[in-house]
């Protein structure tokens, strides 16, 4: 049983994705943990950071944290809960944001790309948005987490994590864990069915090559087999450079069924019958999320039992650390 502390957080800004189970729930629910090891948050705050709906948020933080009880995360091995019901995130942000620099969460490449399209859009770019990274550091180092699961996409703002722990613990003494990133061996990155250059994200404005967990058997077909394949001959190659979106369906395939893209790969003519085993993978896949989902769908209060008792046993482990961090800054005690 791991006794490593690990952290990773949902964003509730979209319906949860397969590239969201493949690339981080089903490691979390796979692993073995204590309660106190193993912290798993929705992470709202992060959802305020552009426009967005307040009933929305609410809406999709509870069917977040819905789903992964629907996974299969066991409060009993592990303690979930929601980001704002616990202060110390906010409490220790304005501390690293004393500590970050300008320049640092300017390069965050997910800053740059937001920001250019919401200029694109019309839309004022928040402040928030170019420090919530911050926030993110918060939420891990609050805890004394050693690892962070999270896909590709998240890897700089986990190094900058790294870099604010130590920088901090240099000038204040050491207050800090270092954490490191860690990512799944295959599917770390979901791309997207109908433009496999890019991530499946839960909040981009089409959803048709984007499979979300709680689509219908008939839906997930529908996309998969309308998913954007190779243009030229060759047949059925493992090549994530020149071969992006048959790439992404073995590794998808690879993931669902635990065998080898590249092997995978050996075994298919043609795309029809490779789209149509993918899709046949990932239904069944989600089969059982689905049906768990609606049994607890059915029963809010148990769901809201767990994160209320998450919240608590959060608090209790994040709140030494933060009133550490509040002393060794120079903050007077009250």
């Amino acid at each position: 049983m791991a006794t490593k502390r690990i952290f990773s957080g949902i964003k509730p800004t979209g319906h949860l994705t397969l590239g969201n189970y493949l690339g981080a729930v089903r490691q979390w629910v796979t692993a073995e943990y204590e309660p106190e090891c193993a912290l798993f948050c929705v992470v709202d705050l992060h959802a305020l950071t552009v426009e967005h709906e307040p009933a929305r948020v609410r809406r999709l933080s509870r069917q977040a944290a819905t789903l992964l009880l629907a996974a299969g995360l066991d409060p009993a091995r592990c303690t979930l809960f929601v980001q704002s019901h616990v202060d110390e995130h906010t409490r220790l942000a304005y501390l690293l944001e004393c500590t970050a620099t300008d320049g640092e969460l300017r390069r965050m490449i997910q800053y740059k790309e937001k920001a250019a399209r919401a200029q694109v859009s019309g839309e004022g770019v928040r402040l928030s948005l170019l420090t919530y990274p911050v926030l993110m550091a918060a939420d891990i180092l609050a805890y004394e987490a050693q690892e962070v699961p999270v896909g590709e996409d998240q890897q700089q703002h986990v190094e900058l994590t790294r870099d604010i722990a130590v920088r901090f613990n240099q000038r204040y003494g050491h207050t800090f864990t270092v954490p490191r990133a860690t990512l799944p061996a295959v599917a770390a990155r979901v791309m997207d069915l109908q433009d496999p250059t890019s991530k499946m994200g839960k909040s981009h404005d089409s959803g048709a090559g984007i499979v979300y967990l709680l689509d219908e058997p008939g839906v997930v077909r529908k996309k998969v087999m309308r998913a954007v394949t190779d243009s030229g001959d060759g047949g059925v190659l493992y090549d994530r450079r020149t071969r992006p979106g048959v790439a992404n369906l073995l590794d998808i395939l690879a993931a669902c069924t635990g065998g080898d893209p590249a092997a995978l790969a050996d075994g298919y003519s043609g795309y029809g019958a490779l789209k149509r085993d993918v899709a046949d993978a990932v239904v069944e896949l989600l089969r059982p999320v689905q049906e768990r989902h609606a049994e607890l769908a059915g029963d809010p209060a148990q769901v809201e039992k767990v994160l209320r008792e998450g919240a608590g046993r959060a608090r209790e482990l994040a709140r030494p650390v933060v009133d550490r961090a509040y002393r060794a800054i120079g903050l007077l005690e009250p």
